[in-house]
Order: C-alpha cells, then sequence, then structure tokens
C-alpha cells in the first residue's frame, strides 16, 4: 500500500509541474479562460493525490516531497521550455531543496 502512496504523490507533483510550469505561464494571470480552467483543475488534482498519499505518508513529509520536487521541476521545466535559467545561487538553492527532500525522506523520524 506504501507504493501506491507513492504513486499517488509522484501523480501529484507531475499535476503541479505541468499546472504551474505552463498553464499557469500562459494564462496570462488567469486572463485566458482554458489554460486558466487546466491549471485549476490541475492543482485540484494534485490536491486530491496529496490527499490520497497522506493516507500512508506523514503529512510533513509528503507536502515537503510535494513543495520540493516541485520547485524543482517547475525551475528545471523553465529552463528547458522558457530558457529561464537561474544564476548560481538559485541552482544552489535548487541542489539544497533536493538534498532537504533526500534528508527528510530517508532519515526523518516521526515521533507519535
Amino acid at each position: 500500500m506504501k507504493l501506491i502512496s507513492y504513486l499517488y504523490l509522484a501523480g501529484g507533483i507531475f499535476c503541479g509541474i505541468v499546472a504551474n510550469g505552463y498553464f499557469l505561464k500562459i494564462s496570462e494571470g488567469f486572463t485566458k479562460i482554458i489554460p486558466s480552467t487546466l491549471a485549476s483543475v490541475l492543482i485540484i488534482l494534485a490536491i486530491f493525490f496529496l490527499s490520497r498519499a497522506m493516507n500512508h505518508i506523514p503529512v510533513g513529509f509528503t507536502y515537503a516531497t510535494y513543495g520540493g520536487l516541485t520547485i524543482a521541476g517547475v525551475t528545471l521545466f523553465g529552463i528547458y521550455k522558457y530558457h529561464q535559467t537561474p544564476n548560481f545561487y538559485g541552482l544552489i538553492g535548487i541542489i539544497f531543496i533536493i538534498v532537504g527532500v533526500f534528508l527528510v525522506n530517508y532519515f526523518g523520524r516521526i515521533n507519535s
């Protein structure tokens, strides 16, 4: 069952990257109806996937992983699609985010 929760988490991350990296950009501040609607639907779907992932993965770990990997994914998408290359400090920050996700998931402990 835990594998299914991680698949839900991956689905949420994917939806978050597509919604934020592509549809929000082309919605032009929610002035275009189709990209705005698709972005909204994908964000709602991402939240649904996160809620399903939280059935077996702790809330903090789920959201930290979603947030961190979505930020990194949107940044990589921006580099690829829009040629928006972050500076040195931005790249270091993204690396820290990814390392933080790794640390939370592999070395973090929950005290209950």
